[in-house]
């Protein structure tokens, strides 16, 4: 499950910025994540859950947001919606889809004491 080791990551984050920063308690965290990025939102959630315990984050709201897949086909030339690496183009039925997002994950703010 390498949503543990993301979920650990997010605490680092977390900490560099309260010690930069200066707070000392996390209520709500928004993260995002790209519908191709690979990662699975309940099993983030469990284990961002584990991790925060004992941290400035335990108990903090994770609040997932999920971005859509985007590509470029060169077949048509057009900027698609893709929903899974591999398919076809939704415009024109061609396999030559570069994945341009929806990989990343981020994250995007923070609501601390």
């Amino acid at each position: 499950m390498h949503e543990m080791s993301l979920a650990e990551g997010i605490i680092q984050l977390i900490d560099g910025s309260a010690a930069k920063n200066q707070f000392q308690r996390v209520k709500t965290v928004w993260l995002e994540i790209g519908q191709l990025a690979g990662v699975e939102a309940e099993a983030m959630r469990f284990c961002f859950d584990a991790v925060t315990r004992g941290s400035i984050a335990e108990g903090a709201t994770l609040e997932i947001l999920e971005t859509p897949g985007q590509g470029r086909c060169y077949d048509c030339n057009q900027t698609v919606a893709v929903t899974a690496r591999y398919e076809p183009c939704p415009q024109c039925g061609g396999y030559s889809v570069e994945v341009t997002g929806g990989t990343e994950m981020r994250v995007k703010e923070l609501e601390v004491e």
